[in-house]
């Protein structure tokens, strides 16, 4: 289906953002030594007091690469990563691409039984794991249950203890000790072995729904997708990039620091999120470029000292999700000075990104949706049936192009229900297309709740909420209620210094929203339960609001 674009909007689709860019590498080995030839003495990384230039990136690769051979990884096994974002999480997925292998990232949240379950699906041969992070050593929490087909950890950073471990357990020194004459040679056969459809890495999906499912995507599609969206977005060769956003996460990945290397930018790695230790580096490294979910601007802007640090360089910002309220572009760009900020919408079964808002794109088409497709991406929104709904009407969001997945790993029939015979994912994302092609993701099917026949969409009522001058933060859940099926809760964090009581939120609620869409309780936070990503867990406030509510009623 062919959508029209923006007729509107300050620019068209032959602008060169939205022109696909020329000449791109078709693997990402050839990416980073691209990079090197383009910006040899360009930083790459900033991590601390260290420093990577472009030239070193591809050097370090390539050590890397011969390591994991020398220790018998071969073209095509898996090799997985536990750690937050740092230096040598980049190294070690630049190396494993170079040893033709894929790479498999662990969300580091995860329990030792959570991350056994993928090593051991993903058959992983080699495990880049941190030591001591967030008051635990992670290599010890696989240790009595790791899987047999894990042949070697590899602990990076302080805490690396061997007693803690097994004979195969080493430091990331040591690893880079392993290489051999024979297994550097065998680096440049592995990087020309591969193709732009070799597989890139098996990203697992959050299991929300479930036991997480292993999503495969080619080395090609990932380079062009995040091409398009960093010349569409503004990313340019001298930003300074703090990804913030989990390395182990599309977003902190491929729209992190691959996408910073497609455009020879550098990338300031952040291990967790902290508001006023963003906003001291932002000042501190005079970073340029800032994506990340609503929740991490709606700290940022909640932080009692915020006029006091110096973040003027701050030029782009880049969130998106279900629930971006329009208020939160707006404060974006009056509080924290933000004078592009763009929204944009993936998964990670299409590798991340399907759709993008261009900078230049009216305030309020930023603010209501999540762009158009970007090249080659075709979206549209179905009913129940899979038939095409009329431009305006809600429907499940379907996308088709080249950066869909490979398929799931080790999953036939899942793949094929997610991707049906004419090439359609379907994303579980409940959506709408305006006349130009613009798309509004209104809700998750999963997260819709049902009241009294109604069907209740929590994004589109945290947006109307959202509005309210007290509140500075929002979810809405759906709690079960026996006369009506379901009732929303809206759990609240409110501005410092506001006052609001539940009473009043509902009253100011009936004037602003259809009486279906009012919430019929409200749970004061102070913070709201997070993943790795900085989205909310919405399951942790359903248990927090029926264990309040529900308990207490008769």
């Amino acid at each position: 289906m062919t959508l029209p674009h923006a007729s509107q909007a300050s620019h068209t689709q032959s602008d060169d953002r939205w022109t696909p860019q020329a000449n791109l590498p078709k693997t990402l080995p050839a990416l980073i030594a691209q990079a090197a030839s383009l910006y040899p003495h360009r930083d790459a990384i900033i991590d601390g007091t260290l420093r990577i230039d472009y030239a070193s990136l591809w050097q370090q690769s390539q050590a890397v690469a011969a390591s994991l051979i020398a220790l018998g990884v071969e073209a095509g096994d898996r090799v997985a990563i536990w750690a937050p974002n740092v230096s040598e999480w980049i190294l070690a997925a630049c190396g494993i691409h170079a040893a033709g292998a894929v790479m498999v990232p662990l969300n580091t949240r995860m329990k030792g039984p959570e991350a056994v379950d993928i090593l051991d699906r993903s058959q992983a041969k080699v495990l880049f794991s941190i030591g001591n992070f967030l008051g635990q050593y992670y290599p010890h929490m696989i240790q009595s249950i790791r899987p047999n087909t894990l042949q070697h950890v590899v602990v990076l950073r302080e805490g690396f203890n061997v007693a803690q471990g097994t004979s195969a357990d080493m430091d990331w020194a040591s690893f880079l000790q392993q290489s051999t004459p024979d297994a550097k040679l065998e680096v440049a056969h592995r990087i020309a072995q591969l193709t732009e459809n070799s597989t890139a890495d098996l990203m697992f999906t959050s299991g929300t729904t479930g036991r997480p499912k292993g999503v495969m995507a080619a080395h090609g599609p990932t380079i062009q997708a995040f091409s398009a969206w960093g010349r569409v977005v503004g990313l340019q060769p001298d930003d300074r990039y703090l990804i913030v956003n989990p390395f182990f996460h599309s977003f902190g990945y491929k729209a992190g620091w691959v996408a910073a290397f497609i455009q020879g930018a550098t990338v300031y790695p952040e291990q967790v999120f902290e508001a006023e230790a963003v906003l001291t580096r932002i000042a501190q490294e005079k970073i340029s470029f800032l994506p990340g979910p609503p929740t991490l601007f709606l700290s940022m802007l909640a932080h009692p000292k915020l006029k006091s640090f110096d973040i003027s360089s701050l030029r782009v910002a880049v969130t998106g999700s279900a629930n971006v309220p329009p208020i939160l572009i707006t404060r974006m760009r009056e509080e924290l000075g933000i004078d592009n900020v763009t929204t944009a919408y993936g998964l990670t079964e299409c590798g991340g990104c399907a759709t993008a808002c261009d900078p230049r794109d009216s305030a309020e088409t930023v603010a209501s949706t999540c762009g158009r497709a970007i090249p080659g991406t075709e979206v549209r929104c179905v009913d129940a049936n899979g038939q095409p709904v009329p431009i305006g009407e809600p429907g499940e969001v379907q996308l088709r192009g080249y950066h869909v997945m490979q398929g799931y790993f080790g999953d036939e029939a899942a793949t094929r229900e997610a991707i049906d015979s004419e090439g359609w994912l379907h994303t579980g994302d409940v959506g709408v297309l305006n006349e130009h092609g613009y798309l509004k993701i209104t809700d998750r099917l999963k997260d819709m709740f049902i009241l009294g026949g109604f069907n209740c969409y929590p994004a589109e009522i945290e947006r109307l909420l959202a509005d309210h001058p007290a509140i500075a933060q929002v979810a809405v859940v759906g709690l079960p209620d026996e006369r009506m099926g379901e009732v929303g809760c809206a759990c609240v964090i409110l501005r410092e210094g506001a006052q609001l009581s539940a009473e009043q939120l509902i009253a100011w609620s009936r004037g602003h929203m259809a009486n279906y869409k009012v919430p019929r309780h409200v749970l004061f936070c102070t913070q709201f339960p997070l993943n790795a990503s900085n989205k909310v867990l919405k399951r942790e406030l359903v248990e927090l609001a029926c264990s309040k509510f529900l308990a207490s009623m008769p």
